[in-house]
């Protein structure tokens, strides 16, 4: 394997301490995905020196530490409040991050679950939060700050990896045009491609713009069914499933070329502080980490969209006593749940896993404990 000024090799089948993980730029090499049943991890650090934390997945989901890879730009070193921070390609062969902290998205080609640095760009706003891929085009969330307000921007991807922005595709988010901020949290394209959604925690709104010949348009806004409509995720069937945290509920609603339309309306959790939602590849199982009761709670969804939940009590899973989980994602092959996990008393971060079952049901299986510093964000996996 030849190495850059990223990348240096590592032995092959170590386990990095927490040390050589988050300072070492290093990499074991594994077998690419593809029919062997492995794959890997992608964490954001999200450090004032930003970079992409590796993990290795065996077929068994697994998890081995493989080093870190620097994207060149500046994490926040703070909270992001929001999912998707991290997005692959829908070829899986490249990955992109958000630097919050330079107003910057990095590009990075994947070989053999190593992602390599491409190119970085602005962001075209202030602290990027959340990424979006459909195809070759990906579009940036950028939360704003005081005196500059948030927006969406398009980009196309060229096959390496490498973005272009694209002319006319900025749009304002609804609730920001004065600068308010802290009030959007992930965006996101619907299965076509054909709309871009972007939940603003803020002001409990839905944002949906059409997106033409990958240009933006102007957004309609909704009103969330609940309070703090925070990470969502959109099965192939449209359905989009978000995450009420201030509420303890999840909602689900319909996209069409009509509009978004509330299906489940505000179902209870039980639980404390949902936030992050992902959604199994055939679209049958939602999943909700409650970030203030250490548990994730599951639901079944039909093919409209209505919710059901798994358990009665709100609890499919159990992350570990007193462990707050955070950002999650699916294996591709929807197989393999992994939930960042927030230490209480140390404050760092790890990877909770589990083998989701045929009915929905997550069975826990080993995962990384607190190797991950505390302002670490985003799960994407393969």
């Amino acid at each position: 394997m030849k190495t850059s000024g990223h990348l240096i090799r590592a032995a092959a089948g170590s386990f990095m301490t927490v040390a050589t993980l988050l300072t070492n730029v290093a990499f074991t090499a594994a077998p690419a995905a593809a029919g062997d049943g492995t794959g890997a991890v992608f964490v954001l650090t999200n450090n004032a020196v930003n970079s992409v934390a590796i993990f290795n997945r065996a077929a068994n989901g697994s998890l081995t530490a493989a080093g870190t890879v620097l994207t060149g730009g500046a994490g926040l070193a703070a909270g992001l409040g929001s999912q998707g921070a991290l997005a692959l390609g829908d070829d899986r062969r490249t990955l992109f991050a958000v630097n919050a902290g330079s107003n910057e998205v990095s590009a990075f080609g994947i070989n053999r679950n190593i992602p390599s640095l491409v190119a970085k760009v602005s962001s075209n706003g202030i602290r990027p939060i959340s990424l979006a891929v459909h195809d070759n085009v990906l579009y940036v969330l950028n939360q704003g700050n005081a005196t500059n307000a948030g927006n969406i921007s398009g980009f196309s991807i060229a096959a390496n990896g490498a973005l272009t922005a694209i002319a006319g595709s900025t749009q304002s988010l609804s609730s920001n045009a004065n600068g308010s901020t802290l009030t959007a949290a992930q965006v996101s394209f619907d299965r076509d491609g054909e709309h871009l959604v972007v939940t603003e925690k803020g002001s409990n709104k839905i944002d949906v713009y059409a997106v033409n010949n990958s240009v933006a348009q102007p957004p309609v806004v909704y009103a969330s069914n609940g309070n703090v409509p925070f990470g969502f995720a959109i099965t192939n069937a449209n359905n989009v499933i978000v995450s009420e945290a201030a509420s303890g509920a999840v909602s689900s609603y319909k996209l069409t070329e009509k509009g978004l339309a509330s299906v489940t309306a505000s179902a209870s959790t039980h639980q404390g502080a949902p936030c992050w939602v992902a959604v199994t590849g055939n679209g049958k199982f939602a999943y909700t980490t409650n970030a203030a009761s250490a548990s994730i709670s599951g639901f079944a969804v039909a093919q409209n969209g209505t919710l059901t939940p798994l358990n009665s009590n709100g609890i499919t899973a159990v992350v570990g006593p007193n462990v707050s989980p955070v950002d999650m994602g699916l294996s591709a092959d929807s197989k393999f749940l992994f939930a960042l996990t927030r230490d209480p008393v140390t404050n760092m971060r790890g990877i909770s896993a589990f083998a989701v079952q045929a009915d929905g049901s997550l069975v826990a299986i080993a995962g990384i404990a607190g190797q991950l510093p505390a302002f670490a964000a985003s799960v994407a996996s393969y």
